[in-house]
């Protein structure tokens, strides 16, 4: 009933202010992400613009690989390893644990926003574009778009295979990066 899914949804939220926590942590990725990204491309020529949307497409991808080896790999795995004090072992555990979180954030966050600042750097290449060039704006934009989603959606579905595949590597990687970092 309707009382049952709002006494659901009111306990999951006073249980934990995680929903909050991700509209703000996305407001602010998405505020410096888009002014970097539109701070390096304002005087860029085309091919300085391509290559950080290029880039931008690329970070998406590598946290979307990231995001689904949290949700695919196995935590016993880096028990062993954990004992054996082998440094990023402790952190890979934890980012198991989390791995709904870490998803979200990699998945969903981080990579909407890449896929939203593409879209708009897009749209300044074309218009870019079309100036240098002369060529009718909707057809660049057009072009632009499709290259961009399918560079987007084609690179994120080739590694999410290879996530899926080598999950533990993937996310014990990043255990690694963390350990280096915490010190």
């Amino acid at each position: 009933t309707i009382t049952g899914w709002r006494n659901l949804v009111e306990g999951n939220i006073k249980k934990n202010n995680w929903e909050y926590k991700v509209v703000w942590l996305t407001f602010i990725l998405s505020t410096i992400f888009s002014f970097s990204t539109n701070y390096l491309s304002s005087h860029a020529s085309i091919v300085v613009m391509m290559l950080i949307i290029l880039l931008v497409i690329a970070i998406g991808i590598i946290f979307d690989m990231i995001g689904a080896s949290s949700l695919t790999s196995k935590e016993s795995t880096f028990h062993s390893m954990n004992a054996k004090k082998i440094k990023g072992a402790k952190e890979t555990i934890k980012l198991i644990k989390n791995n709904v979180k870490i998803s979200s954030i990699c998945n969903d966050i981080v990579g909407d926003i890449c896929g939203i600042v593409s879209g708009g750097l897009g749209a300044v290449l074309a218009i870019s574009i079309a100036n240098i060039t002369k060529v009718n704006i909707s057809l660049i934009s057009v072009i632009t778009a499709a290259l961009i989603s399918s560079l987007t959606i084609g690179g994120k579905a080739i590694f999410k295979t290879v996530a899926i595949k080598n999950s533990d590597k993937i996310i014990f990687s990043v255990g690694k990066l963390l350990s280096f970092f915490k010190k």
